[in-house]
């Protein structure tokens, strides 16, 4: 709330720069119309100054409308953010891990080809190699390594580095 009040000041202030920017154009107007019109108040440019007056002064007051709004009505928004902490992360990781218990609410979450790989490496007994995965599931390599760094980051499986190739390992 605080900061919509200074930003209406600020507008407000604005307005009254513009008033005071209108005012000068307006008498040095009034004075070069006085000096140059010979017609006197029938001059064409008299009809000229009033409406940009009445334009400007409108605007104006469009504007003092709106920083008045800003100070009085206007409310602020909360923002607010949540602070994740590593220790937050472990957390969540160690919820998922796989179990016999969660299971079900394990797979419930993911998708079908990650559903897929996952039987796969359940089938192999809970170790395999990651060619061989891509072999017996059907998808091809860039896909399996996208699911496998998804699972390994919810906990699932992790992967470890033997020769050319990684062995997925479910996590117990």
């Amino acid at each position: 709330m605080i900061r919509n009040r200074v930003v209406g000041i600020m507008v407000i202030g604005i307005a009254a720069m513009m008033g005071f920017i209108i005012y000068s154009f307006n008498a040095a107007l009034t004075n070069i119309v006085n000096t140059s019109c010979s017609h006197g108040t029938s001059c064409p440019m008299w009809g000229t100054i009033d409406f940009q007056t009445n334009v400007s002064i409108a605007i104006m007051a469009l504007v003092v409308v709106i920083g008045i709004y800003l100070i009085f009505f206007s409310r602020e928004e909360k923002i607010i953010t949540k602070e994740i902490t590593k220790e937050v992360v472990r957390q969540q990781i160690e919820t998922k891990k796989l179990t016999k218990e969660n299971f079900r609410d394990v797979m419930k979450d993911m998708t079908n080809d990650e559903k897929l790989v996952l039987e796969k490496v359940l089938e192999s007994e809970g170790t395999i190699f990651q060619s061989d995965l891509v072999e017996k599931s059907g998808l091809n390599k860039v896909k399996v390594t996208r699911i496998l760094d998804k699972l390994e980051g919810r906990g699932v499986i992790e992967r470890k580095r033997r020769g050319m190739t990684n062995v997925v390992i479910i996590k117990r």
